[in-house]
């Protein structure tokens, strides 16, 4: 059999370049002759990030559109068609099986082409509430891999499956990493953890949030593993020094930071949703407003309505947040009920499933 030809493409956040190389991961492993390509966006982390995960990856000159009047909008026409174009001459060149979208920017012109050229084509669509990307090509692509219920008024029913999202496959057993991790971060046994994850490139108000509470922190007992973000790791790496914090800008060895906490504090990012159901720890979601259509609220809700974390919104940190998470820390119970119910939304075989999909289009 000759071997198949892979093209994925997704990129402009962690979230949507992670799923992609854990797809890629699992194609791999089932057919270790596979070719592969990504496709992203030039000046994003993709570019960086799958070449690391050792595949070759080529940019188009694409963005997002503003929500407001810039002039990067004025330019999204140019590059849309230069985009188009690039993807074109890809798609000839590399002649690929199967087409492969995990959502951002960059996937749209590739799948659009892809779908065209009648080339079989998945998106996998992570948030409980699609991107504009997802919506635009679900017409052309012969599947659409959720990872949520309620998705029927954007997809249809029969190109539609719940497999949930690609996550990494090391979180499966952190409960037998604890004691290493709590070493590996040289953290005291005795105390609290704490791991704060703002998303890949940080976000400024969780900071803020961290900064002001590290008083408050230290009478809790509670020592922190904050991941702050490459855009703010600058402004706050001063606080490495002080006992019982450590600053990062960016966690390579997440199942580690996840082994080692007891609370975690995150944005409600798709990717870090899923994870955390499989990771079972008390959370505190802190969604961020500034993303299309609200999502990360619904993402978040989509688990505190099964009493699974709890939800501070950006707006009551500086009312509410001291009195919920003290009220978690002296409350054993509530951490235990947060994590067993949290556990319960896990959707573990999601990369199986979601390649399963692909093999059977392979196949065809």
């Amino acid at each position: 059999m000759s071997s198949y030809k892979i093209i994925l493409s997704g990129g402009g956040t962690g979230g949507h370049i992670y799923p992609a190389i854990a797809i890629a991961n699992e194609i791999k492993f089932r057919y270790p002759d596979a070719e592969f390509l990504f496709v992203g966006a030039k000046d994003r982390m993709e570019m960086e990030k799958v070449p690391q995960a050792g595949y070759d990856i080529e940019g188009l000159w694409i963005s997002g559109i503003q929500r407001k009047l810039t002039l990067k909008n004025l330019m999204f026409p140019f590059k849309l068609i230069s985009s188009l174009w690039k993807a074109r001459k890809i798609i000839k060149s590399f002649k690929p099986d199967v087409a492969i979208g995990t959502g951002g920017f960059a996937s749209g012109p590739l799948l659009y082409v892809a779908a065209s050229n009648k080339i079989p084509s998945v998106i996998q669509e992570q948030n409980s509430f699609p991107g504009i990307t997802n919506k635009l090509l679900a017409k052309k692509a012969n599947k659409i891999c959720v990872a949520y219920d309620g998705l029927e008024r954007f997809f249809s029913n029969e190109k539609m499956i719940k497999t949930g999202n690609p996550v990494r496959q090391d979180l499966l057993d952190i409960d037998t990493k604890t004691v290493d991790a709590k070493n590996h971060f040289n953290l005291k046994h005795g105390k609290y953890t704490l791991l704060v994850i703002g998303g890949s490139l940080g976000s400024r108000r969780i900071n803020e949030l961290i900064e002001k509470e590290l008083d408050f922190f230290d009478t809790q007992n509670v020592q922190i593993i904050w991941q702050c973000g490459k855009l703010y790791y600058q402004q706050y790496k001063i606080y490495n020094n002080t006992e019982g914090i450590q600053v990062y800008e960016f966690l390579n060895n997440m199942d580690y930071a996840y082994a080692a906490a007891d609370v975690v504090i995150s944005r409600a990012g798709a990717i870090s949703v899923s994870e955390l159901c499989i990771v079972g720890k008390p959370v505190v979601f802190i969604p961020s407003p500034n993303v299309a259509e609200d999502h990360q609220t619904k993402n978040a809700m989509a688990v505190v309505n099964n009493d699974a974390a709890l939800l501070i919104k950006e707006e009551d940190l500086d009312v509410d947040f001291e009195n919920k998470f003290s009220q978690l820390i002296a409350s054993p119970d509530k951490q235990k009920e947060l994590g067993e119910n949290i556990k319960k939304l896990a959707l573990i075989n999601a990369t199986k499933e979601i390649v399963d999909e692909i093999d059977k289009l392979l196949k065809k």
